[in-house]
C-alpha cells in the first residue's frame, strides 16, 4: 500500500466501510463482555487464527517470537468450551469486562480480506481487583456477502508489563 490509510475499500466486488469494520469490532467487544463465547467463535472462519503477543512485540512473524496465545482454529473452539466450563478455574465464575474500541483503520485490502487495526482498552474485574489491557488489534478479516469474519484476529498489548494478578485467562 502507499502509505495512505483509506476510510472504504472495495474487496471481491463489495465496498467495505470503517464503518462496517467498526460495527464488526464493536459487535466482537460486546459478544466477549456478555461472555456469549459461542456466538463470538462463529466470528472466525475454519481456519482462522488467533493470537495474543508478548508486550515486548516488536512486528516480526508471531511463529518466531514469544506469544501469550498463539490458537489455531481448534485450539481457539477448544478455549471456548473450556472457559464455559468449570475447568477453567481462573475463569470460574468469569471476569466481568468491559471493552473500548478506538481508532479503527483499514490498512490495506486483498482480493477477499482487508487489513485493519484498532486501539482498544479492555477493564477486567476479578477477584476484588481492577485491571487494565492496553493496546492494539491488527486484524485480517475476511470479506464475505453475509459479513465479515476473522482470518487473524491479533492483538498487541502496549503496554510494559502487566500487574500481579493481571493473569490473561480470557480472552484479550
Amino acid at each position: 500500500m502507499d502509505g495512505k490509510k483509506s476510510k472504504e475499500s472495495a474487496v471481491g466486488g463489495r465496498t467495505i466501510t470503517r464503518h462496517e469494520v467498526e460495527d464488526f469490532l464493536y459487535r466482537e467487544a460486546s459478544l466477549l463482555d456478555e461472555w456469549r463465547l459461542d456466538e463470538w467463535f462463529t466470528l472466525f472462519e475454519e481456519g482462522g487464527r488467533l493470537e495474543v503477543a508478548t508486550t515486548d512485540w516488536k512486528g516480526w512473524d508471531s511463529s518466531e517470537a514469544g506469544s501469550f496465545m498463539c490458537d489455531d482454529y481448534d485450539l481457539i473452539k477448544a478455549r471456548v468450551k473450556r472457559l464455559k466450563s468449570r475447568k477453567a478455574h481462573a475463569e470460574n465464575p468469569h471476569s466481568r469486562t468491559h471493552r473500548m474500541i478506538s481508532n479503527v483503520l483499514i490498512l490495506e485490502q486483498g482480493d477477499k480480506t482487508v487489513w485493519v487495526s484498532a486501539n482498544f482498552i479492555v477493564h477486567r474485574y476479578r477477584d476484588g481487583g481492577t485491571y487494565s489491557y492496553v493496546g492494539r488489534y491488527e486484524h485480517v478479516l475476511l470479506v464475505e456477502d453475509e459479513g465479515l469474519r476473522f482470518r487473524l484476529r491479533r492483538s498487541i498489548p502496549t503496554m510494559e508489563a502487566m500487574d500481579a494478578g493481571a493473569r490473561l485467562s480470557f480472552i484479550l
